[in-house]
């Protein structure tokens, strides 16, 4: 019952809040194209359920080809464009994952998708949050909302993100899946909205 229930809130809350905010989007791509060279949105290959890979969109906040430099964002990250800024520090950057969530790819609560570089350094037991659909946002997401800040203080990043951080958030999926409910699901967006605004 749980998961038709979930699935229902998650096509529905994303319908509702894609028609609401179209015009923000509206301006949001217009900054954007004004802003860097480059397209409005921005597509990575991520890990879902069941290890199954999809492409999770973002609003563009990166210059072109940033990627190739590396897929953490660090500190004050030249990378990122001014909208970029902008869009990051609201989380606007995330909405058009709500196209992920109705094609049946993501859910409003989960497990954040990863990259398979990442992925693949998972033991069998952090790969249990591969069992779920992954989601927009979750405890690690509240947790570690300003992990981009974390990372900046850091000589090597990346090292600290793997063997810090990224168990750390495996270990907050792995809690979410084990007591996982509808009532859950919504204190975490709730909570979310909260720590956004």
């Amino acid at each position: 019952m749980y998961s038709i229930t979930k699935r229902i809130f998650d096509i529905l809350s994303a319908i509702i809040v894609l028609v609401l905010l179209i015009p923000v989007f509206v301006i949001l791509s217009i900054w954007i194209l004004l802003d860097s060279k480059g397209g409005v949105f921005y597509s990575q290959i991520r890990v879902g359920k069941n290890g199954k890979l999809f492409k999770l969109h973002k609003f563009r906040s990166m210059r072109q080809n940033a990627e190739a430099s590396g897929q953490l964002t660090i500190g004050n990250d030249n990378r990122v464009t001014k909208s970029g800024k902008f869009i990051r520090k609201t989380k606007l950057d995330e909405f058009p994952q709500l196209i992920n969530i109705i094609k049946g790819e993501m859910s409003i609560v989960g497990p954040r998708p990863e990259v398979p570089r990442y992925v693949d350094l998972y033991t069998p037991d952090q790969r249990r949050v591969l069992s779920v659909k992954p989601g927009l946002t979750d405890l690690a997401s509240l947790e570690f909302i300003s992990e981009q800040e974390i990372l900046g203080k850091s000589n090597n990043p990346e090292k600290v993100y793997i063997e810090e951080i990224m168990p750390k958030k495996l270990e907050l999926n792995l809690r979410y899946i084990d007591t996982m409910n509808f009532w859950l699901d919504i204190k975490l967006i709730f909570n979310t909205i909260r720590k956004i605004v």
